[in-house]
């Protein structure tokens, strides 16, 4: 018979606990008991229980204890009582602080079955929303970051330090390394998840407009300002502000930025209203803020105002080990949009592991976006990739040796031969090649 739930029994009368027990085993249903409630509550600890029947009244803790405890701490167990007419009272008062259920002894068996079955599916149907809520989460994710590098692991724990502070974050990397993904990660996991988060590329809007944008204006005060405009900064108060490549700001700017972040508050251009604006600043940058400051380029006062916490991303160079997962979640996602299903040979992979990455991760994203789009079949191999994996050095790549194509066919070509013991004709369908286009490439290399 298929288990129908995980049920704890628990009462001090043996004889009792043999009845329910077996009653209930009979029903369908995995059973476990205790005698006790300390016994009890190391069972719940220990098993995947869906309901708990305790008797009310019993030596040493009672039933209550154990509610309470279920209570505190497994809230979503349903807990059904068995008292005694003196002790009904109790079991009502327990109803009332969400007790499931309760039975005067002896009980109705039948009845008490029914009870227990609703228990248990009420159990479930609260697991498989908590379930549904975690898939969810993790589909409209604004903030996934995907990597087992040791690195990456560091950076998830600062994240997880430092999201509930009011401290700046600076988060430094080369283009495309995922800085705004991290930005993302301490806005929405932290307790301002529910405020606003903005966002202003400094690199991306042209300098005479970006003070306009930052602070907003009046209507009238220049022409063309035809209504009023709230800027960046107000609409980010009580949120986070991220400032994409804030090494893009002007010097003058930058003066006029350290005096919001000292005073918290701004003026919009054309008015001498002061606005009080409260918001947890993140930045980041691809530039060498030690030289910029040195240079003149940076203000090295707003450079420690917005450097509380520093935050360095990695190069996808130098975190080989996750190329494979990016892989793995891009191809998911873009199957997933293309309504297609598409898998990535292990020989592609390998090469696009050897590749360096100048554009890292978000060139990595494209290639495979590029590659499901245009992608004929149901499997992408060596033949598919674009020829930018490929141009680059052919022996290094950073500090990283990378073969040549013909290296790399003549390793496929060995590996399925190996494969396939010897056998040819499978070992050119694993690669997605015709037997003559197989035999052609054979006659070139060393098998």
């Amino acid at each position: 018979m298929n288990n129908k739930g995980n049920i704890l029994i628990v009462d001090d009368e043996p004889n009792a606990l043999r009845v329910l027990s077996a009653i209930l085993s009979e029903e369908g249903y995995r059973v476990f008991d205790s005698i006790n409630v300390e016994n009890a509550i190391d069972l719940l600890h220990h098993e995947d229980l869906d309901a708990v029947v305790t008797d009310l009244r019993m030596k040493d803790r009672d039933g209550i204890d154990l509610f309470k405890y279920v209570s505190n701490n497994f809230a979503d167990i349903p807990v059904i009582f068995l008292t005694a007419y003196g002790t009904v009272e109790s079991a009502v008062s327990a109803i009332a602080q969400g007790a499931f259920y309760y039975f005067i002894k002896p009980p109705d068996y039948m009845k008490l079955k029914g009870i227990i079955a609703r228990a248990v599916e009420q159990r479930f149907l609260k697991r498989e929303i908590q379930i549904l809520r975690k898939k969810l989460a993790f589909r409209d994710n604004h903030h996934r970051i995907i990597g087992n590098n040791h690195e990456i692991c560091r950076i998830l724990d600062t994240i997880e330090s430092v999201k509930d502070s009011p401290s700046s974050v600076l988060i430094k990397g080369e283009t495309g390394t995922g800085k705004e993904m991290v930005a993302k990660a301490l806005h929405y996991q932290s307790c301002k998840k529910h405020m606003p988060f903005i966002t202003i590329n400094c690199a991306a809007i042209p300098k005479e407009l970006l003070e306009s944008e930052l602070f907003g204006y009046e209507k009238g005060a220049f022409t063309g300002a035809v209504s009023r405009r709230i800027g960046k900064l107000e609409e980010a108060s009580g949120g986070t502000l991220f400032l994409d490549e804030i090494g893009e700001l002007e010097l003058s700017l930058q003066t006029k930025f350290l005096r919001v972040l000292q005073e918290r508050e701004i003026e919009r251009i054309g008015s001498n209203k002061k606005i009080k604006v409260d918001f947890k600043l993140i930045s980041s940058t691809n530039r060498d803020f030690t030289k910029e400051v040195r240079e003149g380029r940076f203000r090295e006062d707003l450079l420690y105002r917005i450097n509380i916490v520093e935050i360095q991303l990695p190069p996808l160079r130098e975190r080989k080990e996750d190329i494979p997962l990016f892989i793995s979640e891009f191809t998911k996602d873009f199957c997933a949009r293309e309504n297609k299903k598409i898998t990535v040979s292990d020989q592609a992979i390998q090469v696009l592991q050897n590749y360096s990455w100048p554009g890292n991760v978000r060139q990595l994203r494209n290639i495979i976006e590029m590659l499901i789009v245009l992608a004929k079949g149901n499997n992408i191999t060596i033949r598919d990739l674009p020829e930018e994996i490929f141009s680059e050095n052919p022996h290094k790549a950073g500090n990283n040796y990378v073969k040549t194509l013909r290296e790399l066919e003549t390793q496929a070509i060995q590996d399925a031969i190996r494969e396939c013991n010897g056998n040819k004709s499978k070992a050119a369908k694993i690669l997605g090649i015709s037997r003559k286009a197989f035999y052609k490439r054979l006659k070139d290399i060393t098998v």
